[in-house]
């Protein structure tokens, strides 16, 4: 099977060794995405704008790729702080519809540059 990288300057460069994305067959694995502005490279400020910036930097990797949400089967979302659980889901509102994607929400202890949120995601491509 073969593997293609994706990318987006939409997005985040990858600040490490790994990919944006890879597609392998009809599904794309997205790295995690924190909230950094893709222009700045900088960290957006306040946890609401972090999970807007996260899912606005998901978004263009997975348009990247030729799919949207509605492609998302799998979004893993990792916190520092369990607390903000009711934001992500009010912000994910905005984002996704019915039928919504398989999900786990992680607390963790922290995330790179000092975020509060990260996600990863799996698409499935038509």
């Amino acid at each position: 099977m073969s593997k293609t990288v994706i990318s987006s300057d939409k997005a985040p460069a990858a600040i490490g060794t790994y990919s944006q994305a890879i597609k392998a067959g009809n599904t794309l694995y997205m790295s995690g995405q924190i909230p950094l502005n893709p222009a700045t490279m900088e960290l957006v400020e306040g946890f609401e704008a972090q999970t807007v910036q996260v899912f606005e930097n998901l978004k263009a990797v997975a348009e990247a790729a030729g799919g949207s949400f509605k492609d998302i089967v799998k979004l893993n979302i990792f916190l520092t702080d369990l607390a903000h659980f009711a934001t992500v889901n009010e912000v994910m509102g905005r984002y996704f519809q019915q039928p919504y994607p398989a999900r786990a929400a992680i607390g963790v202890a922290a995330l790179p540059r000092g975020a509060q949120v990260e996600m990863d995601a799996i698409l499935v491509l038509e």
